[in-house]
């Protein structure tokens, strides 16, 4: 199966294919009739793979690291579970930081709607931004 097979079989782009085969992920084999290379059923698991953990989080660094340990004969399943702690965590305290941010923003529009409209001077470009205070708004 050539790039684009494999990438229609999978339902992503060739591109994509070629990311994962330049960074060593995946292993073609190279026709010597033609020169193309071939992907196999082995590299279709594969790349399955790598999408599937890609959805659930996992950096490319984290699939390599998986990757690894599996090629060496260990299970990766303590590193997968140690990874998508980490990834959680990282998630929840994202997803603290936009709630607060959009907190913030509603206030903003709130109280900005009753404010006027100023022409920049020299010392001020806009101030609704310049008079804004983070506390206000928490």
């Amino acid at each position: 199966m050539r790039v684009n097979q494999l990438a229609s079989v999978i339902g992503v782009t060739a591109d994509t294919v070629r990311y994962y085969t330049r960074i060593g992920f995946l292993k073609p084999t190279k026709n010597p009739c033609n020169g193309y290379k071939e992907y196999s059923p082995k590299d279709r698991r594969l790349l399955r793979f790598i999408l599937s953990a890609r959805q659930l989080g996992f950096s490319v660094n984290d699939i390599g690291d998986i990757l690894h340990t599996a090629e060496q004969g260990a299970s990766p399943c303590p590193l997968v579970r140690r990874f998508i702690q980490q990834r959680l965590e990282e998630n929840e305290r994202s997803f603290r930081d936009s709630a607060q941010l959009r907190q913030r923003m509603l206030n903003a529009v709130e109280t900005w709607s009753q404010k006027p409209d100023k022409t920049p001077t020299g010392d001020m470009i806009c101030h609704l931004i310049e008079e804004f205070d983070d506390a206000a708004f928490s």
